[in-house]
């Protein structure tokens, strides 16, 4: 009997609130152990935060292009950062100069 004193007889009816059982089970668990539910909020942050260091890290990178475009614009092109990428591609030296290799940060 049910709450109100109804009696499930028909098997329909059993199948019926079967499924529906099994349906909000079914959701139930994917709200706790889904690709989106509460098991995964913490993975889900952690990928967020390196995705923010990232884009960071790009924004920056994005930055020093944007700066070397500026300086090597053909109207007023910087002749120091000019005279440096022609000289570090092209390998183009006069015979008296001398290159120094510098390691980054040491």
């Amino acid at each position: 009997m049910t709450r109100e004193g109804h009696t499930i007889t028909s098997p329909k009816e059993r199948l019926t609130q079967g499924i529906a059982l099994s349906a909000l089970l079914l959701l139930g668990g994917l709200a706790i152990a889904g690709p989106s539910g509460f098991l995964a909020w913490g993975e889900n942050l952690r990928l967020l935060d390196q995705r923010r260091a990232e884009i960071a890290k790009l924004t920056h990178q994005r930055n020093e292009l944007k700066q070397q475009v500026n300086l090597l614009d053909p109207n007023h092109a910087d002749p120091d950062l000019s005279s440096e990428l022609i000289r570090k591609n092209l390998n183009v030296l006069h015979p008296d100069e001398v290159v120094l290799i510098l390691k980054p940060g040491g």
